[in-house]
């Protein structure tokens, strides 16, 4: 009974030394562990999750992250080929590739991140430096309408791109992998955040494009004051033409109407002249006498034969 109470004693004295000196750990689905002794790593690299076994008080279990992980990089100014200053802010996103290999070279992420951005802004600036502007902000030779008559501009409108931007982030993104090949990391991705003028260019750029603007808008207007005073011209010239065919359309139609009347006063005359004086003698009496008119005329005279007459 002695000897196994002693057993008891000693494997959990075991037990305990073993729990106490670390010797488990345990490793999730988002890390990966590199074993440590006396600060140098040994084995082959943990990238499984569960429950490990390690020498307890002689080995370390250093966590790393196994997921894809962000860098963003500071503002910097740099120039083009063209000898165009701007202001650049990129992103990359990496990863540990190789635990062991980034435990004896890096170790830390925040070195890590240190070294990464040492790469990435120097293969950027390089790519930048042997590249024109119209090359970082554009991907492509398609065309497009622009009104803009600077010079330098103009320039670049009419340059082919050989590059464009999506080819140049890939050559950083070669260069910068090239450069981190033996720490144990990759770049998954890199791309540009923002482009823009340095402040002293950027207040000329923006002067230069109210100008253009303005001159574009003067444009506008005198095409619109040109084109008015045509159609006001051309809707004098229908007005007129169409007053003139009016005109003459209403003299065809009184002169028809006269020769008319013409036709039929003679008809009438042809029939009955007599009949036909006296009716237009009576219409002259009423046209001619009213209670205001006063008429001196001779008896015998022809206007008033009618009214002496007992016929």
């Amino acid at each position: 009974m002695g000897k196994f109470i002693s057993i008891l004693i000693a494997i959990g004295a075991i037990a305990f030394l073993l729990i106490v000196g670390g010797a488990f750990y345990i490793v999730n689905e988002s890390e990966q562990v590199v074993i440590t002794q006396f600060g140098k790593p040994v084995g082959e690299p943990i990238t499984t999750p569960g429950l490990k076994i390690k020498k307890p008080f002689l080995e370390t279990a250093n966590y790393f992250d196994k997921r894809f992980l962000a860098w963003d990089g500071e503002p910097k100014q740099v120039s083009t080929r063209d000898k165009r200053f701007i202001n650049i802010n990129t992103y990359a996103r990496w990863r540990i590739s190789d635990p062991l290999q980034y435990a004896k070279r890096l170790f830390d992420e925040s070195k890590a991140l240190t070294r990464l951005g040492s790469v990435l802004e120097g293969a950027t600036q390089n790519a930048i430096a042997n590249h024109d502007l119209i090359e970082l902000v554009r991907s492509s030779n398609r065309d497009y309408v622009s009104n803009n008559v600077d010079s330098d501009q103009s320039k670049q409108e009419k340059a082919i791109i050989k590059s464009g931007r999506d080819e140049l982030t890939k050559e950083i993104l070669e260069l910068a992998k090239e450069s981190t090949s033996d720490l144990g990391i990759e770049i998954l991705d890199f791309q540009f955040k923002r482009i823009n003028y340095v402040p002293e260019v950027r207040k000329k750029v923006y002067e230069r494009m109210i100008s253009e603007r303005k001159r574009i808008a003067e444009e506008f207007r005198s095409q619109g004051a040109g084109e008015s005073a045509r159609i006001s011209g051309q809707k004098d010239r229908d007005l007129k033409e169409i007053t003139s065919d009016a005109y003459r359309r209403s003299q065809e139609i009184k002169g028809k109407a006269d020769a008319e009347a013409a036709n039929i006063y003679a008809a009438a005359y042809n029939k009955d002249a007599s009949f036909y004086r006296f009716m237009r003698t009576m219409e002259i009496y009423r046209e001619t006498l009213d209670k205001e008119t006063v008429l001196v005329l001779s008896t015998d005279g022809e206007f008033l034969k009618y009214l002496g007459s007992t016929k």
